[in-house]
């Protein structure tokens, strides 16, 4: 073994797809100097992992990338609901759901919205901005073991190309290396939920003559569900190329061998009902869909996010999503830790609060299988059932009961009943529209390097003190005042009340996280707003 480098980096980012690349830039948005090591040779060339919640478009609006996205998506932009039918040609058809937005209530919430982003598309974005932002990322490179001590990492990594060996020192290391993460086996920990749910095959095609077959139904997908040929349809660019997910029963002894061009072919024209349609097999990937959430997110300096330390059905798209939202909650933890601004128990309060929400949305994704009745899903009687909570509440309502909050109720539901975003404590931060002469932004535009105490036009006492405390402790803390007096830094747009739309008074502050989550509400005017700020954020922070 022929070792030609050693690397010393705050942070190694073990894997290179959705949730590592996204790790990757938001660390570089941080400042966090890092190093990515992805054992493909280059990004996804599978068009998978296609629908991006509001709640992660939020994040890569504050990471300056949402634009970029959108026009890598704009094939797919006109394309809403999902479509059930027996075929494509019958008369009978069904809209599970027509628009992901329907009556345009979304902006009440957000100034982001769902995008339809195949991830072959959307990661040579996310890989351009990362390294625009100074972001090591090194294709064709797998880490091939790792060692812990008190002070950090050795990972050793191998090149597939040169064969050459890496070390590589770092004080903290992401694990965003799959479902079945060598990392987390290494740390010897368990998955725990119901496992496996069921298996498909991922077929890519070429037929140019399904477009007129499609005609204007332009949909996410479409179910469809002939019991000899079902599966789900997926345009890639609503004409020539298309994804087939047929469904593969392993445990009746079929083999991936059994999927041949013929049988896939023919298999697409009677799902489809076109039975002449020319199909040219382009390519199959199989995929397993499951339930299953790791026993811890981690262990000593070694995280897990995405799929090494959750899995789930794919209806609704949770599961990427809830990755890349978990490679945020960590990225601004360790960005704090290592500039000093936090102590190291901060990094606890990343498994308090993601796993819980790992738990609620996976068994989420698995209900919202059964009520789709997914092609190749046979649910357990226990599955099917009432409706539950919908997409938007479990995508952008979820809330952090515990972790690095003060003053969240003891009763606050990880996933609530209905959308409850007030400013409570452990909740993501209301959306409004601010101006500031002719600039425009959201509330949530104010979210990414720092923590953030807003006020209004009579918290003059609590812009002091959070000038005081922030050069006292040499701490990212910017202060808002919203308003429509002079000196204001925002006034709300159209008259809106800041105050009472984070639950506080005029003269009250609402401290909020670098993500954007509320950490803590003061309900009105203290008599001593520093002490205040110091004792809470000092419990935030772990500073001693």
């Amino acid at each position: 073994m022929k070792t030609t480098e050693t690397v010393r980096v705050p942070v190694l980012v073990v894997g290179g797809s959705l949730v590592g690349l996204s790790a990757s830039l938001f660390l570089g948005r941080l400042g966090v100097e890092h190093l990515l090591v992805e054992r493909h040779s280059d990004t996804s060339r599978h068009p998978r992992g296609r629908g991006n919640n509001v709640r992660t478009m939020e994040l890569y609006r504050t990471a300056g990338v949402e634009d970029r996205i959108r026009e890598a998506a704009s094939v797919l932009a006109d394309n809403h609901g999902i479509l059930q039918a027996p075929s494509l040609t019958g008369e009978e058809q069904q809209w599970l759901f027509r628009e992901m937005d329907p009556g345009g209530q979304l902006g009440r919430f957000s100034p982001a919205g769902w995008c339809l982003c195949s991830q072959n598309d959307l990661e040579p974005v996310l890989v351009r901005a990362a390294r625009e932002l100074g972001g090591d990322l090194r294709f064709s490179h797998e880490m091939l073991s790792f060692d812990q001590d008190p002070d950090g990492v050795t990972a050793l990594v191998k090149s597939s190309e040169t064969g050459e060996h890496l070390t590589v020192r770092a004080d903290y290391v992401i694990a965003a290396d799959g479902p079945r993460s060598p990392a987390r086996d290494r740390l010897g920990i368990a998955m725990t939920g119901p496992g496996a749910l069921f298996h498909n095959v991922s077929i890519t095609f070429r037929a140019p003559g399904l477009a007129e077959v499609v005609g204007d139904r332009h949909f996410i997908a479409c179910y469809l569900t002939d019991p000899d040929a079902d599966g789900a349809l997926l345009p890639v660019d609503n004409h020539t190329h298309w994804v087939f997910h047929a469904p593969w029963h392993p445990e009746s002894g079929e083999t991936l061998e059994d999927f041949t061009d013929a049988r896939c072919a023919d298999h697409i024209r009677r799902a489809t009902g076109a039975l002449d349609l020319d199909v040219e097999i382009t390519g199959k990937a199989p995929w397993h869909a499951a339930e299953r959430v790791a026993e811890r997110y981690g262990s000593g300096r070694v995280f897990l996010a995405g799929d090494s330390a959750h899995e789930m059905s794919p209806t609704g798209a949770f599961g990427s999503n809830t990755g890349i939202q978990d490679a945020h909650n960590l990225a601004w933890k360790l960005a704090a830790v290592l500039d000093g601004s936090a102590g190291p128990g901060l990094l606890a309060s990343y498994e308090a609060e993601r796993r819980p929400v790992a738990q609620a949305t996976s068994a989420r994704a698995s209900a919202r299988s059964a009520e789709h009745s997914h092609p190749g899903y046979d649910p357990a009687p226990a599955a099917t059932g009432a409706r539950q909570k919908g997409v938007l509440t479990v995508a952008l309502g979820y809330a952090y009961p515990r972790g690095a909050v003060v003053g969240a109720a003891e009763d606050l539901p990880v996933v609530p009943d209905r959308m409850q975003l007030t400013g409570a404590p452990g909740t993501r931060a209301p959306h409004l529209w601010l101006r500031s002469g002719a600039t425009r932004r959201s509330t949530l535009d104010l979210y990414e390097r720092s923590f953030v105490l807003l006020t209004g036009s009579a918290g003059t006492a609590w812009r002091i003190a959070a000038a005081a405390v922030a050069a006292a402790w040499s701490l990212p803390l910017d202060c808002y005042a919203v308003g429509d007096a002079p000196g204001d830094d925002f006034a709300p747009e159209g008259g809106a009340d800041w105050a009472e739309a984070h639950g506080t008074t005029p003269d009250g502050a609402v401290l909020v996280r670098p993500d954007g989550f509320v950490a803590w509400r003061a309900p009105g005017a203290v008599d001593d707003p520093e002490a205040a700020l110091r004792d809470v954020l000092g419990r935030l922070l772990h500073r001693t």
